[in-house]
Order: C-alpha cells, then sequence, then structure tokens
C-alpha cells in the first residue's frame, strides 16, 4: 500500500494582525497523493498576543511535530523554506499633512543640494560652456540651449532609473533601488528568522 505523503511547503513571510489565530494554511502550502483531508488546513498553529512584538517565527519542526501527533497515519515532508516569518501589524495614528510636508520638504532640498554640489564638484557649467564653444565658436556664460534640455535629461533620466511614474511602473523589470530594498528585506527576514526562533521556542501557543 502507498504510503501518505503530505508535502509543505513554509510561505517566506506573512502579514497579520494582533490577536488572529494563525492556521497551518496561513502559513504554509500543503499538497498530497492523495485526497487531502481539508480540516487540515485549519490546523491551528499560532495565537498572536500582546506579547508578542513585531515579529514572530513559527519553525516547520513544531508544526510537522504537532501534525504527527495528530494524524499518525500520514508522512509529512517539507519543501523549501523551513520557516514563516509573521509580521505583526499595529494600527497606527495617521500622519498629518504638516508632518508630510515637512518631511518631503527635508528630502526634496537634500536632494537638490546633492545635485547641486555634484555639478558645482564636476564644473558642470564649465563644461557647457565648451560644448557651446565646439558647436559655435562663441564664448557663452549661460547657454541655455545646452542646460534646459539637459536639466529635462535629470528628472527623465530619474523616472526611468527609479521605473516609476508616481505610482504607475514604466515596464516589469525592477529598479536598482527596489532590488536593493529587496536585499536589505531579505537580510531583515534572515535576522529575525536567526534570532526571533529561539526567543519564540519558550511560547508556542498551539
Amino acid at each position: 500500500m502507498e504510503n501518505k505523503i503530505v508535502y509543505i511547503r513554509m510561505k517566506k513571510k506573512i502579514t497579520s494582525h494582533p490577536h488572529k489565530r494563525i492556521k497551518l494554511e496561513d502559513v504554509a502550502h500543503l499538497t498530497a497523493n492523495h485526497r487531502l483531508d481539508e480540516r487540515m488546513k485549519q490546523f491551528p498553529i499560532y495565537r498572536l498576543t500582546d506579547a508578542d512584538r513585531e515579529f514572530v517565527v513559527i519553525d516547520s519542526y513544531h508544526i510537522i511535530h504537532h501534525l504527527n501527533n495528530h494524524y499518525p497515519g500520514l508522512e509529512f515532508q517539507l519543501i523549501g523554506f523551513s520557516e514563516t516569518v509573521i509580521t505583526v501589524e499595529r494600527k497606527t495614528s495617521r500622519r498629518s499633512i504638516l508632518f508630510i510636508t515637512f518631511v518631503w520638504m527635508i528630502l526634496f532640498i537634500g536632494t537638490a543640494m546633492t545635485i547641486i554640489n555634484f555639478h558645482y564638484d564636476v564644473s558642470m557649467q564649465e563644461v557647457h560652456q565648451r560644448i557651446h564653444y565646439l558647436f559655435t565658436g562663441e564664448q557663452k556664460t549661460n547657454p541655455l540651449w545646452i542646460q534646459i534640455p539637459y536639466s529635462f535629461g535629470l528628472g527623465i533620466g530619474m523616472i526611468l532609473f527609479l521605473n516609476h511614474w508616481f505610482k504607475k511602473r514604466l515596464n516589469e523589470e525592477p529598479s536598482p533601488l527596489e532590488v536593493e530594498l529587496f536585499k536589505y528585506q531579505q537580510s531583515i527576514d534572515e535576522y529575525v528568522a536567526y534570532y526571533e526562533n529561539d526567543l519564540n521556542d519558550g511560547k508556542r501557543r498551539f
């Protein structure tokens, strides 16, 4: 007789609200070589409480251990990730328009100063003056026919670099900024999974 095997693939990361009861289908994908009991997907895994902080790590070892106790006739095999990181989303107060405007002004001024200092360091005005002289043979302090298109080009270049126009993505290719944020988030998840796992072992709530 063929063994009844249930394959479990843990989700890398999920988001949940406080006081929610986490079920097996919330943290893992299930498949089997037989008809899967739908009640298994509702198997309770963890109960979030006020004692939980921003992150909770669910280890597959604990899940399989409890499933073996409740379903002794089945064999459980893990595929992929060995734990799921739960991010606990708590309600935050809505930011005021004044605060958002203040932060936006700080970022805008900081970005403008960075661009200005860069152009000053590389003597961009002298470069434009030199290009104007090479094309026209005339000396001019402000060659606007070069400076104006160049200014528009900076903005267009940033849009293409970030691959976004406000909330609209220009194409499916991720921007370098999105790739770096993805790597940063991966590092955070690995850190949380490594350290929070030990902290959560003593407070499992199945």
